[in-house]
């Protein structure tokens, strides 16, 4: 049975095996700032062996999942804020949290959705195979509207699952007229300013309005996520951050200034780099 709620209304939660806990996290070990990186100052340094799925949200404040699969929250500067533990364990495949209210995290490996609310604290979730008929969900994201969209790699569908619509799909679009003979690698979902971004590995970015319908492919392959700021789509490729405006197409780049960072996000004021041993915070250039 599907056990999530949409919209400002009440939401229907279901009691977790094991409490989920949300506690106040360690303090991060910090660094005195290294040489600036085109125009970028390193202000802070937080041990995090193996991070993984990240996100930002509208505040900047930014979330990451650790080696253990928690989600931990830190203010924009670095700050730490809060952790959520999960109750069951499980792969973190993504992290959404430029929703207004709420964050978004997707266990790929349990198939499952888990909404928390900005304090960290669990609203609902969602079984998704009770939505796919046992399809196999690649990648999912949380819209600004509360709309959530899934891509079934199972029968090549790009869903979304409308606030209220708890049985029943209001978008479906077939994507296998699309890709013709390629051989898909989906990565990474995403909506930004009414349109969604489909990150293919093997052909590029997809792109998509909001109602579902095919826009145009962006031709940049070889990604696993994309990232936006302002206008721009940004992504990391060959130690660079490539900044590309959506409407223009004009295109920026920006030196990563930590060379083993496998992810980037990019706030308003601060640029976070993802790397093996951890996170580092640079304030962005006034």
């Amino acid at each position: 049975m599907l056990l999530l709620g949409y919209g400002s209304q009440a939401q229907t939660t279901t009691q977790p095996s094991a409490p989920a806990a949300v506690r106040p996290a360690a303090q991060p070990a910090t660094v005195q700032p290294a040489a600036p990186a085109a125009g970028l100052t390193l202000v802070r340094s937080i041990t995090l062996p193996k991070p993984g799925s990240a996100s930002l949200d509208r505040r900047g404040n930014l979330y990451v999942t650790d080696a253990q699969n928690n989600l931990r929250q830190f203010a924009p500067d670095g700050q730490p804020l809060a952790v959520y533990s999960p109750p069951l364990p499980g792969h973190t495949a993504s992290v959404e949290a430029w929703n207004t209210t709420k964050i978004l995290v997707f266990y790929d490996d349990r198939q499952e959705l888990q909404l928390l609310d900005r304090f960290m604290a669990p609203i609902a979730t969602a079984r998704l195979s009770e939505l796919t008929d046992n399809g196999m969900v690649r990648a999912v994201t949380l819209a600004p509207d509360d709309n959530i969209w899934l891509l079934n790699e199972s029968n090549l569908t790009l869903n979304q699952l409308g606030r209220g619509q708890q049985q029943r799909f209001a978008i479906s679009t077939p994507l296998d007229l699309l890709l013709g003979r390629t051989k898909p690698d989906f990565r990474f979902l995403r909506e930004y300013q009414n349109n969604l971004y489909l990150v293919d590995r093997t052909s590029g970015i997809w792109v998509f309005d909001n109602l579902g319908n095919y826009r145009k492919r962006l031709p940049y392959t070889g990604l696993s996520w994309v990232g936006f700021r302002g206008n721009e789509l940004y992504y990391v490729q060959a130690g660079q951050v490539h900044f590309v405006d959506v409407y223009t197409a004009k295109e920026r780049l920006v030196p990563v200034p930590a060379p083993d960072a496998t992810q980037v996000l990019v706030g308003e004021q601060f640029l976070y780099t993802l790397s093996p041993g951890g996170v580092g915070v640079y304030r962005l250039p006034q």
